[in-house]
């Protein structure tokens, strides 16, 4: 059983954040020297493109994508609440190099931090390259931050909301507007049109019936609805989580700021949305199915990054190493890892015991090798002052 994001408590036990998050400074302070590394494509290779056309993307999708996997929840929302404090970090790295991650739309923020040219998100379920490709179509469709959360929640646009907005003030408007049915049916209708007819993703009507159940889930909650939510089973065939206490809204997720009081999360500002809709136009936001410990998924992107002399930059794995080590399959991780295109800069981004760690990859790859790490609790260790 293969997570795709932080355990149902992990997101709510922040202990020393701000002494990890000196740590992640460091780090990303130290490697920000090598940012050539992270740019410049080799010689030899194509260098990344500026944008993908639509039969590139999908042709993308199809070509690294594994079989849809299990896990216990939907994943729809995160449910770490302080992600935020690590943005400070990832700013320190050099831009224009590319990001990988798993699970749900927290990987908006931290590409927004990091500014690679590319970024791919893996995951196990096949529910979750289902609810990319909604946020896509809902970016794209959406001219701002308003009509995007009309869209997402199928509630009216509330009046007087301009672009210098706070994430507070529209989160406020919108709890106050009521789900309207109308709008659901005539904004997926607008979803499932952008992505089939006017992109030509060939979905298939489990992927139809996917969008649909993701954008019903937010049509129900609006800005309340949180990890546990979920009262279905998921698209990959197990139950999501009812029950659990604590988690934090999407809405209480886009508005908590970070630990030196800026809003860096994606609906923070109009800056902000619009450079990530800039990106899922352009297709530079590849949503991939794939277990990391599987054989083809990440070797596959890999493959695509090293073609174009790209070199990962940061790659989100939040716990889904746990899971791995419980499952006995994190060496058949690490050897995927190994695969792909690093350089001394490129970092893991995990949530360990709740807490934002960067950790440099090579050195872990090496410290795995040699033995030095057997169980998830060696893992948790790293960058922990004792």
């Amino acid at each position: 059983m293969r997570t795709s994001t932080c355990s149902p408590t992990c997101g709510e036990r922040r202990r020393g954040g701000g002494r990890l998050l000196a740590i992640g400074l460091l780090l990303a302070t130290a490697v920000v020297a090598l940012a050539p590394s992270a740019v410049r494509a080799r010689a030899g290779t194509t260098p990344l493109p500026d944008r993908l056309t639509d039969r590139e993307f999908w042709g993308l999708v199809e070509r690294c994508s594994e079989a849809n996997g299990f896990f216990r929840s939907d994943n729809l929302v995160s449910n770490e609440r302080l992600f935020q404090n690590v943005v400070p970090a990832l700013r320190q790295f050099s831009r224009g190099g590319v990001y990988l991650g798993v699970a749900p739309d927290q990987n908006f923020t931290y590409i927004l931090a990091l500014e690679p040219s590319i970024a791919f998100i893996v995951d196990i379920r096949r529910g979750n390259l289902d609810a990319h490709l909604m946020y896509k179509a809902l970016f794209e469709l959406s001219a701002d931050r308003a009509e995007f959360l009309s869209r997402l929640f199928s509630r009216r646009r509330p009046a007087r909301l301009g672009a210098n907005a706070t994430a507070g003030d529209l989160f406020a408007a919108f709890a106050a507007e009521a789900p309207d049915e109308g709008l659901f049916d005539a904004n997926l209708k607008a979803i499932d049109a952008r992505l089939t007819a006017t992109h030509g993703f060939a979905l298939t009507p489990d992927d139809l019936e996917g969008i649909a159940y993701v954008y019903g889930m937010f049509h129900r909650f609006g800005p309340d609805l949180t990890y546990s939510s979920s009262t279905q089973g998921n698209r990959g065939g197990g139950r999501g989580g009812r029950g659990a206490r604590g988690m934090p809204t999407y809405g209480e997720l886009q508005t908590t700021v970070a630990e030196d009081g800026r809003d860096e999360a994606y609906l923070g500002s109009e800056a902000h949305f619009q450079q990530l809709k800039a990106l899922e136009s352009k297709n530079l936001i590849v949503p991939v199915v794939g277990d990391f410990a599987g054989p083809k998924a990440l070797r596959s992107v890999g493959e695509w990054l090293a073609g174009h002399g790209a070199s990962v930059s940061v790659f989100y794995v939040s716990n889904v190493e746990q899971y791995l080590f419980q499952d006995g399959v994190a060496a058949n991780f690490y050897a995927n890892v190994a695969t792909l295109p690093l350089d001394d800069q490129s970092a893991f981004l995990r949530s360990a015991r709740g807490l934002d760690v960067l950790d440099p990859i090579r050195p872990f790859l090496a410290d795995f090798t040699a033995g030095r790490i057997g169980a998830y609790a060696d893992v948790t260790r790293r960058g922990r002052s004792e």
